[in-house]
């Protein structure tokens, strides 16, 4: 999936403009093009670790914010699921960016991380650059929660990389550490 564009699509979202209240509106791939981009792919709403991890990613929301990011979360329920569910839930009635409703299973097959036979999506994030192109993803088991400060992290190396050709960013890079011009003089030196 690194390096591929996304695929059309066409999604109902729910988003939220203050604790328990928000708007339908339509979210295209077209919509996305031009951004940085992440789709936060999880099973199901009302669950267990899921808002755990849309919460926490709710607290860097700001954050990617200002790095041009727009995050749009991402599962097989409907917008009207998403919307009840902001309604309801502590965790997740502080959420302020776009609740995509997939329950055609058009995204998730795109992205590939749709369960076979269960309707569900995959815990799954994947960033995508302005020219809609996939430049990170991470795929995680049902039990395993995601780190938001780590995907900033991630985005923020991956920008680095596009904005600096020739410049890569190493283990753990930190922004405005050293970064790396790999070259035959750093072969067997590293």
């Amino acid at each position: 999936m690194i390096g591929k564009e996304i695929q059309p699509f066409v999604a109902t979202a729910f988003k939220p403009t203050a604790p328990g209240k928000g708007e339908f509106v339509d979210v295209t791939d077209g919509d996305v093009r031009g951004n940085w981009a992440v789709f936060f792919f999880y099973p199901a709403d009302f669950t267990f670790v899921c808002p755990t991890e849309l919460q926490d990613l709710a607290e860097q929301y700001d954050a990617l914010k200002a790095m041009g990011v727009e995050v749009y979360s991402v599962s097989t329920d409907t917008h009207f699921s998403h919307k009840a569910w902001h309604e309801t839930s502590d965790k997740i009635s502080g959420i302020r960016f776009p609740m995509l409703g997939d329950q055609n299973h058009t995204i998730s097959n795109n992205f590939g991380v749709l369960r076979e036979g269960q309707g569900l999506a995959d815990r799954a994030t994947f960033v995508v650059d302005p020219d809609g192109v996939i430049q990170v993803m991470e795929i995680t088991s049902e039990g395993v929660g995601r780190n938001a400060k780590e995907l900033v992290r991630k985005i923020k190396a991956a920008q680095y990389v596009r904005a600096n050709p020739g410049q890569v960013c190493p283990a753990k890079w930190e922004e405005g550490e050293d970064t790396l011009a790999p070259s035959l003089d750093l072969v067997g030196k590293l």
